[in-house]
């Protein structure tokens, strides 16, 4: 059982990632995601996910720098942009994110979208980065297995993560089952199906029957099927809410209730259909 926010699994080169942590993409550069990020920290959140594309490393950086949490006790990751897929391209964008963090090591790195005739050249440049100690642990976003067959038919390194959308609404039951086979830790993005099951009834019963919000139900779900949770927030009640959630676990009915759910939908963008 995971009970606690600084709880993690080992990732399949060795390292720890903690099981749940802080999304933000929709976060503003500047004021609201040094905040949001100073208050996660604040609550005891150890993993801080952004990306190039969320436009706010700068910020996240701030508030790492500005923290009273040592670096090496914080879990940072970040994503290579579609724009700057390829081998070249790779290394100087994540040099870019380097500076914007003002980091010395990042401690996970992700191919954030499969971009077709890229993303192969991206992830020699990324095993090359993480051979050099520039990173503690590579990885991808949103790669179906057909993606992951691709990469992996050269890769000299296996992802440790793959990033995906995962909620009861997209339960991805090939795709845990194929990274499963694969060593691969599954982490999830819109956890909460961007509110879309908060008025469930079968939600709305597991939520009252130990005293929480649908929100928290979800994001227990998310950890109890073996799936890193990534959630976002710039409310600091709120982002310590969405934390209280180590203090029960859904029995295997609850989470087959809430399994059944699925309807294989997305709230974003297909990954074998997206233009970006």
């Amino acid at each position: 059982m995971t009970t606690d926010i600084k709880t993690t699994v080992k990732l399949n080169n060795g390292v720890e990632i903690p099981w749940f942590g802080l999304g933000v993409w929709q976060v503003e550069e500047g004021e609201d995601a040094t905040q949001s990020v100073t208050a996660a920290i604040n609550a005891g959140y150890v993993l801080i996910d952004t990306a190039a594309a969320y436009k706010n490393e700068e910020s996240v950086g701030k508030a790492i720098r500005e923290s009273d949490v040592p670096r090496d006790q914080l879990f940072i990751t970040s994503k290579l942009w579609n724009a700057d897929q390829g081998y070249e391209s790779t290394l100087a964008a994540f040099d870019a994110t380097m500076d914007k963090l003002g980091l010395d090591v990042l401690d996970l790195y992700l191919i954030h979208w499969p971009v077709k005739g890229k993303y192969k050249d991206s992830w020699r440049a990324m095993e090359k980065l993480y051979k050099d100690g520039r990173i503690r642990a590579i990885g991808v976003s949103n790669f179906q297995p057909h993606h992951l067959d691709d990469l992996l038919a050269d890769a000299e390194v296996v992802p440790a993560i793959n990033q995906v959308e995962f909620h009861p609404l997209l339960t991805q039951n090939e795709l845990l089952d194929y990274c499963a086979q694969k060593g691969i830790q599954v982490e999830a993005w819109s956890p909460l199906a961007r509110g879309k099951l908060f008025d469930n009834d079968v939600v709305k019963t597991i939520a009252d029957q130990y005293g929480k919000s649908p929100a928290q139900v979800l994001l227990r779900w998310v950890l109890d099927k073996g799936v890193v949770v990534l959630t976002r927030s710039v409310k600091p009640e709120r982002i310590a809410d969405n934390a209280n959630i180590f203090d029960f676990q859904l029995t295997t009915d609850e989470i087959d209730q809430l399994s059944a759910l699925n309807k294989n939908e997305r709230t974003g963008p297909d990954p074998d259909n997206f233009n970006f």
